[in-house]
């Protein structure tokens, strides 16, 4: 019977848990009991979580302060007759929201994939019969076989195994296979720890094992990480959330202000007819109607950018948000490393070397050590590359220019690390074709190998394996020129120190002849008599581009952290060679663990969070609090992974951030943003184009409010002074869509500012418009309402009639736009320092929107749509005058604030 409470099955004995859930190692269960528990608890397959309804997620997509500002326009607009103008709005709003019905579709095939990752075969004794059947059918209880190559189909603990090693990198993110076997674990051992348990998907590598499930589909340890995706909130970008904030404010302004107005004009006498269409004319010229349509093109503009720079975006608000980033959290595995462990170091006859070239691509140059000077390869070191290319049960394989590994990474490395100064594996295997073979063993800690040199000659017998157990059978070394010479063991015991200081796994090699024709071979053959070669330091390397771009992220004042699921030692090493924390100090920085972050409260957490850089052996629910603590401290946190393990953080960060070539499809379903390369640098790439993004748009904001202001103070300003509107409903609708089409969106095409990986990040709490661009607006706003209601009155003064004046008011304001356009490319310099044709679709823009205005001024049907009439050539004179009145002042306001600030 099935224990409810959760159990801490690493802490039991095998027989103990069989007991416990009535199972038989031999006979595993009766089919009638495996019926029963399927139909008791489920089968083994993550539950489809029930969500909202497509209906009402798409329905949600309209509830937002700016769409309700929208669809008021669409009413008003509707109201006025203007169906055409009506339309066009409503166009714009359908399809934001399809859009974002569409983003949020995807993002919630996170859990699908999970699901998918938990279905495969397994190898299952049933009523005392081995049997293959779907791993969905599994339940506790049943005793299950697994060799080489297989994944794992459910958690199990394991009762008999031979030299079992499993890859856990997705789920743990250790970067190398890890040794199983049946033991019994102290209780609050980790879960990277668990060296007795093997978890649902994960693969084994090498071995065979026979195991007890023990907990299914929900229960495993990656339906815990299911659960924490389902459950991780989806948070707002920053830019939505300003968005909202900003949206907000202008509906109680527009509220507002059209209230006044229509009260001013009823106490004034007006008719109530006449003072509500005012009313209206003030409220339709308040919206933004070309903000939804710009933010969305400007953010599609960005996704576009990126993906040509190996970034794919899968929520548009994402782009902005890269440049919000205030802290990057980076997976190890993968991520930061190139996950494919690289032998680095050799120490051999006397000599340190150093290797170059990182993965499995067997390209690189043996250097000194010391002087980092190519060298020629000595007779010791050839010997030791060569023990290390054939006591070895792993192939090296080159598919269409790829190079991979058929078997155990670290075995993979000693065959490249020997390729990179001419030894294969083709030609050695011939020359020195095995024998026989003592695999390697963890009671025994190496693996040996038996060779023919030739009929007559000696058996030639090469050894790896832990240094300790290799030096307690050696007799002697080989020197630089291949002699032997006295083996100092506290010389090879400090060598291998500074190796692991420097997060190296070290192997130990050495040889031995056995006399002509030996056929016996076993642990006697080599218990003693060892000639010791030498050691090979490994690691799975950082990437040189992952090193220049954290370096660009401290100098953008982003900062970066690494959570992984290795080692302690492992990790600040790696650290360390990446300089993560910006020190350049020699001396690796510090980490906090899985267990003891588990013994610190939030608060604590916390303040560790922003002194500590790296976070070694946390598990998925850790990986999570960390990211979550960061931003209850005010950051914007990019979380970076590959692994299933990583995929509920990346859910729960503000942009989560997957690789796409080796990353898991759970990983990249719950994240906002696939790199295409696996390349950490591409990072700081697309903070670069979110930088710019942000620019862009805040630009767009800052051209734009001055339009709706501005004609928001003409039509108030003429309520309040008893005086003719000098422009109509109509007309505003033609300004506001016609010039965010045709001028504001050309801003979405500026190119990034030079300092812009110079500039701090944002302040996440600080609000879109700084309070010297809420003043800039402002001057435009009464600038462009002074010019307006002075050239209307001019019109007039001149006997010209009422369709003239207002002719003249609407291409007043849109002149003025027009050069104010010019200033606002850039928000600090001046247009003249980037280029005044830099940008050439602001250039076909401006040209357009002339031709449209005189399309609006001279075209007899345009005259007849929108009660205008042509006017002089003397009137053009005033209206660009205008126009470059304001382009002077905003220009020399730029100019006065940058000298102030040198």
């Amino acid at each position: 019977m099935r224990i409810e409470a959760k159990q801490d099955w690493h802490h039991l004995a095998g027989d103990s848990a069989i007991a416990l859930l009535e199972s038989n190692l031999e006979k595993g269960l009766t089919t009638e009991e495996a019926h029963i528990r399927v139909a008791k608890y489920g089968p083994n397959a993550l539950a489809a979580k029930k969500g909202k309804s497509a209906l009402v997620r798409f329905l949600l997509q309209f509830h937002q302060p700016l769409i309700y500002i929208l669809l008021v326009a669409v009413a008003v607009t509707g109201w006025l007759g203007e169906w055409v103008d009506s339309g066009v709005i409503f166009a714009v709003v359908f399809i934001n929201a399809v859009v974002g019905f569409l983003q949020e579709s995807r993002a919630l095939k996170a859990l699908e994939a999970l699901a998918r990752a938990m279905r495969a075969e397994a190898r299952v004794i049933r009523g005392g019969k081995t049997r293959e059947m779907p791993a969905g059918d599994l339940v506790p209880g049943d005793i299950v076989l697994l060799q080489s190559g297989e994944k794992v189909p459910a958690d199990l603990l394991i009762l008999r195994s031979h030299e079992l090693r499993i890859d856990e990198s997705t789920l743990t993110g250790e970067s190398v296979p890890v040794h199983k076997k049946e033991s019994v674990l102290a209780r609050e051992i980790p879960l990277a720890d668990r060296t007795n348990m093997a978890f649902a998907s994960t693969l084994v590598t090498y071995g065979q094992c026979k195991g007890l499930v023990v907990e299914t589909g929900e229960q495993t340890e990656i339906g815990h990480i299911s659960k924490l995706v389902s459950e991780a909130a989806d948070l707002e970008t920053p830019l939505t959330r300003k968005i909202g904030h900003f949206s907000h404010i202008l509906l109680y302004i527009i509220l507002v202000l059209a209230a006044l107005t229509f009260a001013v004009g009823i106490y004034q006498g007006n008719p109530a007819s006449e003072t509500f269409m005012a009313a209206v004319a003030l409220a339709v010229a308040a919206i933004p109607e070309g903000l939804p349509a710009a933010f969305t093109i400007i953010l599609a503009i960005g996704v576009s950018r990126m993906a040509r720079k190996n970034a794919i975006i899968r929520k548009l608000p994402a782009v902005e948000t890269l440049g919000s980033t205030t802290v990057i959290c980076s997976d190890k595995t993968g991520t930061l490393t190139v996950n494919k462990m690289t032998v680095q170091e050799i120490v051999t006859g006397n000599r340190h070397y150093s290797i170059t070239g990182t993965g499995y691509q067997p390209k690189g140059d043996i250097l000194d050590a010391d002087t980092q000077e190519k060298i020629e390869p000595g007779v010791a070191l050839k010997e030791c590359l060569l023990a290390g290319l054939l006591c070895n049960d792993s192939l090296l394989v080159e598919e269409e220019g790829e190079w991979t590994i058929e078997g155990d990474p670290t075995e993979g490395a000693l065959l490249v690390a020997a390729r990179k100064i001419g030894l294969t594996e083709e030609h050695y295997c011939e020359a020195l074709p095995r024998i026989s073979a003592i695999p390697f063993e963890s009671e025994y800690q190496y693996m040996a190998t038996m060779h023919n040199q030739g009929n007559d000659l000696p058996r030639r017998v090469y050894v790896k394996g832990a240094v300790e157990t290799l030096l307690a059978k050696c007799k002697d070394r080989v020197t630089f020129e291949g002699d032997t010479a006295p083996l100092d063991h506290n010389q090879v015991f400090q060598e291998v120190a500074e190796m692991a200081k420097n997060g190296l796994r070290v192997l130990a090699f050495a040889k031995k002849e056995l006399p002509a024709g030996t056929t016996e071979f076993g642990h006697k053959e080599v218990e003693n008599g060892l000639t010791f070669l030498g050691i090979q330091g490994m690691i799975d390397p950082p990437r040189q581009e992952a090193i220049d771009a954290i370096a660009a992220c401290h100098t953008a004042g982003i900062r970066v952290k690494m959570i992984t699921g290795d080692h302690a030692v492992t990790a600040s090493a790696i650290a360390r060679q990446m300089n993560l924390d910006g020190s350049n100090s020699p001396q690796p920085p510090a980490v906090l663990t899985g267990r003891e972050m588990a013994s610190l409260s939030d608060d604590a957490l916390a303040r560790a969070v922003s002194e500590i850089p790296v976070f070694a052996r946390v598990s998925p629910d850790q990986k999570l609090r960390l990211v979550c603590a960061q931003q209850a401290q005010g950051h914007v946190i990019a979380m970076t992974g590959d692994g299933v393990n990583d995929a509920p953080a990346l859910k729960q960060a503000d942009i989560g951030i997957a690789m796409g070539l080796g990353g898991t499809e759970v990983a990249k379903e719950a994240a906002d943003m696939v790199l295409t390369d696996d390349n950490f640098a591409t990072i700081k790439t697309a903070i670069e184009e979110g930088r710019c993004v942000f620019d862009n748009l805040t630009k767009f904001i800052v051209w734009t409010l001055p339009t709706n202001l501005g004609e928001a103070l003409v039509v108030l300003s003429a309520i309040f002074a008893g005086l003719t509107l000098p422009v109509l409903p109509i007309h505003i609708l033609w300004i506001n869509m016609a010039t965010a089409l045709f001028l504001g969106l050309m801003l979405a095409f500026e190119r990034k500012e030079t300092d812009i990986m110079d500039r701090p990040p944002r302040d996440p709490a600080a609000p879109i418009l700084t309070l010297t661009l809420g003043a800039r607006i402002i001057v435009v706003s009464l600038l462009m309402t002074a010019a307006t209601f002075t050239l209307f009155q001019w019109e007039q003064d001149q006997g010209n009639n009422i369709d003239a004046a207002r002719t003249v008011a609407v291409n007043v304001i849109v002149f003025v736009e027009i050069f104010y356009l010019l200033n606002c490319r850039s928000l600090k310099r001046s247009v003249f320092s980037i280029g005044l044709f830099s940008n050439r679709w602001l250039i076909y823009g401006i040209v357009g929107m002339i031709l449209l205005q005189l399309l609006f001024t001279y075209l007899p049907l345009a005259n007849r749509i929108f009660h205008t009439t042509p006017i002089s050539w003397d009137a053009w004179l005033r209206i660009i005058g205008a126009g470059i009145v304001v382009f002077s002042v905003v220009g020399l306001e730029k100019w006065i604030r940058q000298k102030v600030h040198r």
